[in-house]
């Protein structure tokens, strides 16, 4: 028998997983809880690092396509001060490609492929069968179950897999990002532009920061971050784009004319608080159930996130695809998938450990009461 796995979750982690399954010719499925790939914005860009991102797609024989695709030019990095002085302007190389920029669903359609995805599959829970080789059953939001010899969890940071392994949730970090874009910046804003060059701008001040990230096709996300109590909106509508504006704008005033015109500019406005699951969280194994990505390890979104779901994909679809279905061997089935699982776990535990302490102390520094952390900051990670 084929080993029956399910990947809970259609994001790059959960896509990549099932990609490389797919080109070792291992049966996977994909649940989804979105109707369809057009059913909301697919988000930003994503800078796709060499050793992390940039392996998975290897792994998935996808290195090629992505390199057409990707902007290398948005490595670019500009930083200014609250009054609008640049105070680092970072360019890449003609050669640079450490981290290239590609947008969300851009990568979304490239690892879809011929990937088997079940759209408009909720799942509401995951229950681990009661001895080992019973697989796991997943429940769906219209009441149906099916049961997997795997189940993965690579469904974000509200997963409904992951309370099979975990008691632990995510909880909040201080700060809260509101996110608003620009369109055809290019043609209706080009001192804006001009201003965010071809990568990002970002601007620092006490407890708070703006920064906007160019995307293809002249589209730009912005991104206001500040410190501020999870009701911070509480007397605030967030659907009235005007009164989010108006509040932002108060929140940042005094900062340079063109930085605020990143708001001023922006016509619909999304509320996002900051999420962590703990550093270092782990869980006890389950067997038929594991967890990659922010269901696993939830962390500030500073550029590591996807690019470590996407390699834990990789990793875990090429140990999966090691062993045995049929012929020789074969006969260890469900334990021998179950040993490869419990080491994936152990590796993704270690490294993920390290990149969760590395990002909230970076989260810590950028939305500093001391600007100059956040330049500091930079200045490690890119030195001028």
């Amino acid at each position: 028998m084929r080993h029956r796995i399910a990947v809970v979750g259609g994001g790059p982690g959960g896509l990549t997983l099932a990609r490389v399954l797919h080109r070792h010719g291992r049966p996977v499925t994909v649940l989804e809880r979105d109707p369809s790939p057009a059913a909301r914005p697919p988000g930003g860009t994503l800078d796709l690092h060499e050793g992390l991102g940039q392996r998975a797609l290897e792994a998935a024989g996808l290195l090629a396509e992505f390199e057409a695709l990707a902007r290398p030019e948005g490595q670019a990095m500009r930083i200014l001060d609250t009054a609008g002085n640049v105070l680092r302007d970072w360019r890449p190389r003609p050669d640079e490609r450490a981290n290239p920029e590609i947008d969300r669903g851009q990568l979304r359609d490239l690892l879809l492929g011929p990937v088997d995805v079940r759209w408009g599959h909720g799942v509401t829970h995951v229950t681990p069968g009661a001895r080992p080789g019973d697989g796991a059953c997943v429940r769906f939001e219209d009441g149906h179950e099916e049961t997997f010899d795997l189940v993965v969890g690579a469904d974000g940071a509200r997963s409904r897999v992951r309370p099979a392994v975990s008691a632990v949730t995510p909880h909040y970090t201080g700060i809260t990002v509101v996110e608003t874009s620009l369109d055809d910046v290019d043609t209706r804003h080009p001192g804006l532009a001009r201003l965010i060059g071809d990568g990002s701008v970002a601007a620092y001040g006490p407890n708070r920061s703006l920064v906007a990230q160019r995307n293809s096709g002249g589209h730009v996300k912005v991104y206001a971050r500040f410190r501020a109590p999870l009701d911070w909106h509480a007397h605030l509508d967030l659907t009235d784009a005007e009164a989010v504006r108006t509040s932002l704008l108060a929140l940042f005033d005094g900062w340079a004319a063109p930085v605020l015109d990143l708001l001023r500019h922006g016509a619909v406005f999304a509320h996002r608080p900051l999420h962590v699951l703990p550093v270092g969280h782990t869980w006890t194994h389950v067997p038929a159930v594991t967890l990659l990505g922010d269901a696993a390890h939830l962390m500030p979104p500073l550029g590591v996130g996807a690019n470590l779901a996407m390699l834990e994909g990789a990793e875990l679809a090429e140990a999966i695809a090691a062993v045995p279905e049929s012929g020789p061997g074969a006969s260890a089935g469900p334990e021998a998938l179950d040993g490869v699982v419990r080491a994936f776990e152990e590796r993704m535990w270690a490294r993920a450990g390290k990149w969760a302490a590395i990002t909230a102390a970076g989260l810590e520094r950028l939305v500093s009461p001391d600007p100059a952390e956040a330049l500091a900051q930079f200045e490690e990670v890119q030195p001028s």
